[in-house]
């Protein structure tokens, strides 16, 4: 049993269209902090055998120069790696599904005593992403998988051995992970109705993004 309403609040969520190196870009950001201590989290977000435990199977070499890719997923090259040193890490790392998609994700870490504050900073350049893509699904289309995965390094961290008995299409498809996603669907709107956008035309998106995700179409909105 996951506490949908715990882990939606625990995580603060951002998005801003802004300049970035002279070319418009959606930086996206999530942050929680985690009741674990840096050397621990630091180790599940970069040892190949753990991020397949909360996330996704990877290949590659994960260090400085070297590439990844995620089963089923993006790919890429690491930037930047800087392993827990005073209190803090961080590494970088191009994201991408292939030629031309190239994204930037680069995640932050501050022990905070026995616990451990995680900033995930995703930076995609608008002019990269298929046409339509953003105005269909706005920041939901990444910030709900990126919601998925912040969830699924605190289940590893309570539980390491969580996923030998977790079956994540079964969970998705129940009622508790269409509540999540609907949770988290939410809140990306309201982030996105943040950074100007109108409430109406932000709802739309995560509610696409919400149906795409669980293969729902929400109900009219009665709220007005």
């Amino acid at each position: 049993m996951v506490d949908i309403a715990a882990q939606l609040g625990a995580v603060d969520r951002g998005i801003r269209t802004t300049d970035v190196d002279g070319v418009t870009s959606y930086v996206q950001t999530l942050g929680q902090t985690y009741p674990s201590p840096i050397d621990d989290v630091w180790d599940a977000l970069t040892t190949r055998e753990r991020v397949g435990r909360w996330f996704l199977p990877m290949t590659g070499d994960l260090k400085l120069g070297g590439h990844y890719q995620f089963e089923g997923n993006a790919g890429g090259e690491v930037l930047a790696c800087e392993p827990p040193t005073d209190g803090a890490a961080s590494f970088r790392v191009s994201w991408g599904m292939g030629p031309g998609t190239e994204t930037f994700v680069t995640v932050r870490l501050v022990a905070a005593g026995e616990s451990t504050h995680l900033e995930l900073e995703h930076v995609a350049a608008a002019d990269i992403l298929p046409p339509g893509m953003w105005e269909q699904f706005g920041p939901a289309g990444t910030g709900m998988g990126w919601d998925s995965g912040l969830l699924g390094l605190a289940l590893h961290l309570a539980h390491p051995e969580f996923r030998d008995e977790f079956d994540a299409a079964a969970w998705t498809a129940s009622g508790e992970g269409i509540a999540f996603f609907r949770g988290s669907a939410d809140a990306w709107a309201q982030a996105h109705t943040a950074d100007g956008v109108e409430p109406a035309t932000a709802k739309a998106a995560a509610d696409a993004t919400f149906g795409m995700y669980t293969r729902q179409v929400p109900g009219p909105d009665h709220s007005a």
